[in-house]
């Protein structure tokens, strides 16, 4: 049964931002005259932080084969983004847990004209290393979280380009692995994109270089949210072992998808770490619950305080639950001022606009708005023209803080950075080469319960 899925909920959420672009905007209305210093001191300088080049379409160049792995409704509309944004792009090979997922992928493949044959359609957990195998110059890995790490240490070591879905980790040992892999990739010179679109999306790129360049001060605090009704869910059907229902219903069992502050709130989250400069916090404190979820072992709701080293707070607040106000939003503070994502506008302390996203200008500069479109641009460009770029490492850290609210709240305790990155914790039921679809010891995945019992 499906309610509302998170690109439709988002769709909605982003017109309240208006249309996408990056583009230099002039300042609306300054302090001046009012007592305010309009000195702008930078963040960061220009070239220590990175703003893509967005062209409606990806340079022509060298034909580039493209394998997936994971061909549910989030892979299959990757590839359809892969093919928008660029010419010369051949899917040649696929990847999944179940045969009825490749097959409709090869069916819309064929549809379209493109090189993917049944040959090529590879099924089951060491589908992965076949499609790797086959011979593609990049790879978009859809799977399930849990298992996305594994993923892209193989390709990296087969040198093939990835993009990863977000989140890229579930666990500690998950994100440990992340971090390890995207340095190795660095040292290949690949191209590495994630699935954090927000980074390619045109009113978020133009409003973090103007706080790169001083608009809003220091950064002093902030908040971000993910609220929406419930997602979708995969009743048991008859014959499903253990292992398939999970997998078929994965965005609802923490093993598989790190509960959703994790698997989407990751978004939010990793929005103000990019604002921010690319920090991350030093420890978490929150609290969540589960109140009406009907499969799965998760939370459908977290409220969490993180707190980063000069002493600032974020506060982070994600809900999945029919009937509840809606939010899908950021706000960052500044010494000078503040910036929100719902009127992409940045203001002063007086609430004065002084910058604020040009949408007529976008739409007159660019035609390609889609940021699930641009990053594929990005991508890419950087492969064709032999650059490597490197998103995992930003994607991981936001990844691991995301893991760390969700741990504060099940625990109900305050858990630092260093404990999480730490931590022996491996979400895996069994090695990766020892998975297989029949049952799974069901009774560990319960809904975790914070604090002690009271005697």
């Amino acid at each position: 049964m499906k309610k509302l899925s998170r690109r439709e909920f988002f769709g909605c959420s982003a017109a309240l931002g208006g249309a996408a672009i990056v583009a230099s905007t002039p300042i609306l209305s300054s302090c001046s005259g009012k007592g305010g210093d309009t000195k702008l001191v930078p963040l960061k300088q220009p070239g220590e932080y990175y703003i893509p080049d967005l062209p409606d379409k990806a340079a022509d160049g060298r034909e580039l084969k493209v394998g997936l792995i994971g061909c549910g409704g989030r892979g299959s509309g990757a590839i359809d983004n892969l093919l928008a944004a660029a010419d010369g792009i051949k899917v040649t090979a696929a990847g999944d847990t179940f045969k009825d997922r490749t097959d409709a992928f090869l069916k819309k493949m064929q549809e379209k004209g493109q090189a993917l044959t049944a040959d090529n359609c590879f099924v089951g957990f060491d589908a992965y290393k076949k499609v790797i195998d086959s011979g593609v110059d990049m790879v978009i890995v859809a799977t399930p979280p849990v298992f996305r790490p594994y993923h892209f240490q193989y390709a990296v070591s087969k040198g093939v380009h990835c993009f990863l879905e977000k989140p890229i980790a579930v666990d500690a040992k998950g994100y440990r692995l992340i971090m390890a892999t995207a340095k190795q990739a660095q040292a290949k010179g690949l191209a590495v994109v994630t699935g954090t679109q927000r980074h390619h999306q045109r009113p978020y790129v133009a409003a973090f270089e103007k706080i790169q360049q001083g608009y809003i001060g220091e950064i002093t605090g902030g908040n971000v949210y993910w609220n929406q009704g419930m997602l979708w869910y995969r009743e048991r059907q008859k014959g499903w072992s253990d292992m398939e229902w999970n997998i078929r219903d994965w965005v609802n069992w923490k093993w598989l998808s790190g509960d959703h502050i994790v698997e989407q709130h990751v978004h939010n989250i990793d929005v103000f770490l990019w604002m921010a400069g690319g920090i991350h916090p030093v420890k978490a404190t929150g609290v969540g619950s589960r109140q009406r979820r009907i499969t799965g072992d998760q939370y459908d709701n977290f409220s969490i305080d993180f707190e980063f080293e000069n002493g600032i707070h974020m506060h982070s607040f994600c809900r999945q639950i029919d009937g509840c106000s809606g939010n899908v939003s950021e706000y960052v503070q500044g010494t000078k001022g503040s910036w929100n994502s719902v009127e992409h506008a940045i203001k002063d302390l007086q609430g004065n606009v002084i910058w604020k996203f040009d949408e007529e200008a976008a739409k007159a500069q660019f035609q390609q708005h889609d940021p699930y479109t641009l990053e594929h641009v990005d991508w890419v460009n950087h492969i064709r023209k032999g650059e490597m770029l490197d998103e995992a490492t930003q994607c991981g850290m936001s990844t691991l803080a995301g893991i760390m609210g969700r741990e504060a709240a099940y625990t109900g305790k305050t858990i630092t950075w260093d404990e999480m990155s730490a931590m022996d914790q491996d979400y895996l039921p069994a090695d990766m080469d020892s998975l297989k679809i029949g049952p799974l010891d069901l009774k560990k995945y319960t809904v975790p319960v914070p604090g002690e019992a009271k005697k």
